[in-house]
């Protein structure tokens, strides 16, 4: 379980990291800018397990892999929205950071949120209300627990995938 972080609609990358972080390559480093234009409490508050939960087209702007970085090393347990831009959905999955799809309308900041992928829906411990996600596939959940696309695939294929 873990508190919701409610935002709204389009939250561009700018906004999760802005730019001038992008030269900061320590995600524990970045994590302590995330959101601090619009939620300067945001990165001293969160707790581990928290999720971010926002509405239609979460992660819209660049295609830095800088805002999910930054976002998993809060400690986070998800990212919650009704909808998300492809590049930021694909990033967060590459880098280990679970995102799911589901309406978030009836979700308040401040909730209490557990998520059970096993029957695809949020739980609102809060408000006693289930929301449905839109399902996860299997190989995706998979490179989420293992930590992003570079851990599953070095699992597959051996210790060399990543090596430049």
């Amino acid at each position: 379980m873990g508190r919701a972080w409610k935002f709204g609609d389009d939250i561009d990358t700018d906004v999760i990291i802005q730019g001038k972080y992008l030269v900061i390559n320590d995600p524990k480093e970045l994590a302590k800018h995330v959101f601090e234009n619009i939620r300067p409490e945001f990165a001293k508050e969160v707790k581990p397990g928290d999720f971010v939960v926002a509405g239609e087209n979460f992660g819209c702007g660049s295609s830095r892999e800088h805002a999910p970085l930054a976002l998993k090393a809060t400690g986070i347990k998800a990212v919650i929205a009704k909808s998300y831009a492809r590049i930021f959905f694909r990033n967060a999955i590459n880098i280990g950071l679970m995102v799911i799809e589901c309406d978030t309308d009836r979700i308040d900041d401040g909730d209490e949120l557990d998520v059970d992928l096993n029957r695809n829906v949020v739980v609102n411990m809060t408000k006693g209300e289930e929301y449905p996600i839109n399902p996860i596939p299997e190989f995706l959940k998979q490179i989420v627990d293992k930590g992003g696309l570079i851990n599953f695939a070095r699992e597959i294929y051996g210790k060399e995938v990543g090596r430049c």
